[in-house]
């Protein structure tokens, strides 16, 4: 056996990222709000980004007094790489908020009606205390005793303001339980009946379950009357926060980083970049950097540069990956398109990928947390990449299944709801093979309770 020391070459490609490579990457995956926010960093220490000036309409045109004007760079502009917003807008551009009215917070509606029902400064001060103490779901967490302890006042006034507060609209507010909001409503509108009033104290677990015969048993009452009975509660809102906005709120406001318009039967795909600045390299310490003898500043300035230049074609990169994206998508989902969510084929990246060939991370990146504007609504990217199942010699997708689930148990008899094997013998008639589990699965994750819920008396 032969022991000892070699030395061998061996020749391997490997990728090195580098801070460019990184940047690309960084780049593709912001979504506009975000790229908006890292490029206004950028320009903070890079001198070399500008934001490029909109041009004025022909006819209002300003004479430049300015002459330190290098008008041979206007004239050859083109020369700088730059990065220009693709999309056509006007100073005084529209936006969705503009149409949107601003909703007014749980919080301030309540303080609104707070110092119109009370004039007393002891009432005022216990109500403020107690519209404070409301959870996300607008029931009050803290006890009655605590807030007479807290404010040095006697539990049966504290007990006094709490009761005229339920009354505010939302009736069921600042309530201490389900079971007392939902009887506070009943009050409010004027019902009487006893038997509903026991439903609602001891049966709210089987009403939540639909056994109505047990409840029959227990209030001595037909299964039809229990049925109204249990209606009459259902209608009511177990959430008396519900519809308000709260200032823990964390709202969202999505602007499609895509559009796709259908004009004459033909699909158009527009990037959205109108909220990115616009781009280009400043011809004033471009001149600098040529002109600079000092070695260090010679240096920061040439860094500064390619910074800036890696960054234009970063930024140029990913929308023109977002573009190939986008057009992968539509053709292969041009049937959701043209006929709506049941003809949502099964699509993974790497379909997409091998189409405009790029790699697998690459299309993740440039569809994670994006959103496209679409003839159908606003969907994500990644909404149109799903699994599916074997429909004949062609597949189809969960959504489009869940889709099939929802529309047979929206027509489904009441009296006899179809159980997860029956809509999946139903399935089975459409050519689509699913198992019970997977019947299952899908209508948990619409939202859809099982059959024996769903049964109507």
């Amino acid at each position: 056996m032969k022991v000892g020391f070699e030395l061998n070459m061996q020749q391997t490609q490997k990728l090195i990222m580098t801070p460019e490579l990184r940047q690309a990457i960084q780049v593709l995956q912001y979504n506009n709000l975000e790229l908006r926010e890292y490029i206004n960093k950028q320009m903070e220490t890079n001198p070399f980004l500008e934001v490029a000036e909109k041009k004025k309409e022909e006819g209002k045109e300003e004479k430049a007094k300015d002459d330190d004007i290098d008008w041979q760079e206007v004239v050859e502009k083109y020369d700088d790489i730059s990065y220009k917003s693709y999309s056509k807008t006007s100073e005084q551009k529209e936006t969705f908020e503009s149409y949107t009215s601003k909703k007014m917070s749980l919080k301030t509606h309540l303080l609104n009606q707070l110092g119109l029902t009370f004039s007393k400064d002891w009432e005022k001060e216990i109500g403020e205390q107690i519209i404070e103490s409301l959870d996300k779901k607008g029931y009050l967490i803290s006890t009655v005793e605590d807030i007479a302890k807290q404010l040095g006042y006697s539990v049966g006034k504290v007990e006094e303001v709490l009761k005229v507060i339920q009354k505010f609209d939302p009736v069921g507010i600042a309530s201490r339980d389900l079971k007392e909001c939902l009887k506070i409503q009943l009050e409010e509108k004027g019902i009487i009946d006893k038997k509903v009033y026991m439903v609602v104290d001891e049966h709210i677990d089987n009403l939540a379950c639909n056994r109505m015969q047990d409840i029959s048993k227990d209030i001595d009452e037909e299964i039809p009357r229990v049925q109204e009975i249990c209606d009459v509660i259902r209608m009511l809102e177990p959430k008396p926060s519900r519809g308000f906005v709260l200032e823990t709120d964390n709202i969202r406001y999505i602007t499609p980083d895509v559009t796709i318009k259908k004009v004459d039967g033909e699909y158009i795909i527009l990037v959205n970049d109108s909220n990115v600045p616009s781009l280009h390299i400043s011809s004033y310490y471009k001149k600098m950097l040529n002109q600079v003898k000092d070695k260090d500043t010679n240096k920061f300035l040439s860094d500064k540069f390619n910074a800036s230049m890696w960054l234009l074609k970063s930024i140029e990169q990913r929308r023109q990956t977002m573009y190939n994206v986008t057009e992968s998508i539509l053709k292969f989902q041009r049937e959701f398109f043209d006929k709506g969510t049941k003809y949502l084929k099964p699509l993974v990246l790497k379909d997409v990928s091998e189409d405009i060939d790029v790699h697998e991370s690459t299309v993740s990146r440039a569809t994670n947390g994006k959103y496209v504007q679409t003839p159908r609504g606003l969907f994500e990217l990644k909404y149109f990449f799903s699994s599916g199942v074997q429909k004949g010699e062609e597949g189809v997708s969960s959504t489009s299944i869940k889709s099939t689930i929802k529309d047979l148990i929206d027509n489904e008899n009441r009296k006899k709801p179809l159980s997860d094997q029956k809509i999946a013998d139903k399935l089975k008639e459409k050519n689509i093979k699913i198992s019970r589990r997977t019947v299952a699965k899908y209508r948990d994750e619409i939202g859809i309770p099982s059959s024996s819920i769903r049964r109507r008396y």
